[in-house]
């Protein structure tokens, strides 16, 4: 399967694409980046150097990936989501006659998105974080801690509200106490079954699910 990049994509020196990947228009790729097999990257969106990209990810269109950001298989990012890598950034040093540079130095941290995860569209993500497995990200919520896996986060900032299948669906909502103990927790959608204790959630082993999962 051959790798489509669209005439008014910027592709810089030593970017890596995998088989099958597609990138479309007008979107800028900068150095040093790798993207894995059969990704999909909409128009417009931005990704900055040396970020790397697994396979299978879907990045749709006006997506801004900064530097120091990690995306592991099979995630989902929806429009207009923004990562950022500085917690307390400045354009110039004190004196404001000096503009500060834009190469990673000991302010720039790091954002590690996890297997088969989903940011929703308009989302702001935080950094020095991650967020995990299968965990879904409501549209236009902001990012400002850890995820964990399986849970699903909404608002501003994000907060856990319930927990997720493999399938996207919704599982458990939560009520009062976010961690919950739950033995055995099985998707209405897809027959996954799943251990949680405590708000983690752990998969069966041998459970039967949905084929696409």
């Amino acid at each position: 399967m051959p790798t489509r990049i669209h005439p008014t994509a910027l592709i810089e020196r030593d970017v890596v694409l995998g088989e099958g990947t597609s990138v479309w228009d007008n979107v800028h790729i900068r150095f040093g980046t790798t993207l894995g097999e059969q990704c999909i990257v909409g128009e417009k969106t931005y990704i900055a150097y040396d970020v790397r990209i697994g396979n299978r990810v879907k990045i749709n269109s006006f997506v801004y990936i900064c530097n120091a950001v990690t995306i592991e298989d099979g995630v989902m990012i929806s429009a207009s989501t923004t990562f950022t890598n500085d917690r307390f950034p400045r354009a110039t040093f004190p004196d404001l006659k000096t503009l500060r540079g834009s190469e990673p130095d000991e302010h720039t941290l790091t954002t590690l998105v996890r297997e088969g995860a989903t940011i929703g569209a308009g989302c702001t993500i935080g950094n020095d974080l991650v967020i995990g497995r299968w965990a879904m990200v409501g549209m236009g919520s902001v990012v400002t801690k850890s995820i964990p896996d399986f849970h699903l986060v909404l608002g501003s900032p994000a907060r856990s509200v319930g927990l997720v299948c493999k399938c996207g669906q919704l599982m458990h909502r939560f009520g009062d106490d976010p961690r919950p103990t739950i033995a055995q927790l099985d998707c209405p959608a897809c027959d996954l079954r799943y251990i949680v204790d405590k708000g983690e959630v752990a998969e069966m082993q041998g459970a039967k699910g949905c084929e696409k999962v």
